[in-house]
């Protein structure tokens, strides 16, 4: 039986105050927190919706951001293709001109001191620097500066000139998740924006009775190409033609070896899986190359020249008076130079429409999914407002009724 004392009513009144206190606390949380659910038994159904809705919205969040950025990239390597356009444009209007018969040998130079400066801008634009510190065209080697200016004479030309330009940058394996499980390729390396011709490599190696001595594999254009132990050079061709990498294989009748040829204008690039040498012992590569291209093997004839190329092949036609030269190859070579970048360009445009669309969608399903989200975990303030009010007055009522039947005085104590 319990005992009935003085401190008894006293501690009952203290224990219903706190009881009423912590629901002050709750439903003032609740209020702070514009949300309903402060624990996992406030609402466990509602709960376990809003973790999914919360997860699900953080990678939308994500997804937009990731659109975002893709559309600035897209927007930055637009512009630089498209100032590449118009050096090539003048460099084809100057061909033109030198092409006519009407100018002497001192104008022609005159006009390939211009494209001598052309070229230099269209190095300047090629080695560009994205507003992320990132190299544009350099591919997933987003530090290093893709193209490498070597200088030297040329004849008729009164200074030191650019008499090649090589490719050090690597593919365009960049990629950025804009839904799940969905990518969109953020570069275009520079072996294909500045490329002007499709490129031919073929093997002197006469590989008749070539026979893979091990499993391996190698790499074209960034797609690797299985090899299983035993397979021909015809397997080895077939597994080429078969795979999504941007070239035509064939056997060369002449020198019965390996022979490729680039569907489109681009830098054929190749290499051996760490574990295998197929492209090293078919002469295609260099034994102990580095795997930037270009790392043809010595003995492989290769054709397929950039933009530079063409350009530089057109300044020094003008130089020396070559008119005829100038008329068919020099203005060719530069159609050829404008036509890739140009196809470039378009695929940059495509890929930014995309993106532009992906974000509309995007800032259309955030919105509902935000509105799910509150319907499982929102507060309704009006009536939050309401009870806070209800057990406020309650409390207070409460405080002044204790005050009154629990007088603390210490005389209260003597009696």
């Amino acid at each position: 039986m319990r005992r009935v004392s003085t401190d008894m009513p006293n501690a009952d009144m203290q224990y219903y105050l706190r009881r009423q206190e912590e629901g002050l606390n709750n439903i003032q949380s609740k209020i702070a927190g514009q949300t309903r659910i402060r624990e996992l038994r406030d609402d466990p159904l509602a709960a376990s919706h809003a973790v999914r809705y919360e997860s699900y919205l953080a990678r939308l969040e994500r997804f937009e951001k990731n659109t975002l950025y893709a559309r600035d990239h897209y927007q930055v390597t637009h512009d630089y293709l498209y100032e590449t356009t118009d050096v090539l444009q003048r460099i084809r209007d100057l061909s033109v001109q030198g092409a006519n018969g009407i100018y002497t040998p001192e104008d022609m130079k005159l006009m390939a001191s211009e494209v001598n400066e052309l070229i230099k801008e269209m190095v300047a634009l090629s080695n560009s620097t994205g507003p992320d510190g990132k190299q544009v065209f350099a591919g997933d080697k987003a530090f290093t500066e893709p193209f490498r200016a070597v200088e030297g004479t040329v004849p008729g030309g009164g200074e030191s000139m650019i008499v090649r330009v090589e490719y050090r940058g690597a593919g365009a394996s960049r990629k950025t998740e804009v839904t799940d499980g969905v990518y969109s390729e953020l570069d275009i390396g520079g072996g294909e924006a500045f490329w002007a011709e499709k490129m031919q490599v073929l093997s002197t190696v006469d590989a008749t009775d070539y026979r893979a001595t091990a499993d391996g594999a190698f790499f074209v254009d960034g797609v690797e190409i299985p090899v299983n132990t035993g397979d021909t050079l015809h397997a080895i061709v077939a597994k080429i033609n078969d795979s999504p990498a941007p070239v035509k294989a064939y056997v060369d009748p002449e020198t019965r070896g390996l022979a490729l040829e680039g569907t489109n204008a681009h830098l054929i690039r190749m290499e051996d899986r760490q574990d295998s040498s197929v492209l090293r012992d078919l002469g295609i590569i260099r034994q102990n190359s580095e795997t930037n291209a270009p790392n043809w093997s010595n003995s492989a004839r290769v054709s397929g020249g950039s933009v530079f190329d063409m350009a530089i092949r057109l300044r020094d036609a003008l130089y020396r008076g070559d008119q005829e030269f100038v008329g068919s190859q020099g203005i060719g070579g530069i159609d050829l130079a404008l036509n890739n970048v140009t196809s470039r360009l378009a695929v940059i445009s495509s890929r930014s429409e995309r993106a532009d669309m992906t974000w509309k969608r995007l800032n259309q399903e955030i919105p509902d999914v935000t509105a799910q989200l509150n319907r499982e975990t929102g507060l309704d303030l009006a009536t939050a407002a309401m009870e806070l009010a209800q057990m406020d007055f309650a409390h207070k009522a409460s405080l002044q009724v204790a005050a009154k039947i629990l007088p603390t005085t210490l005389l209260d104590f003597l009696r």
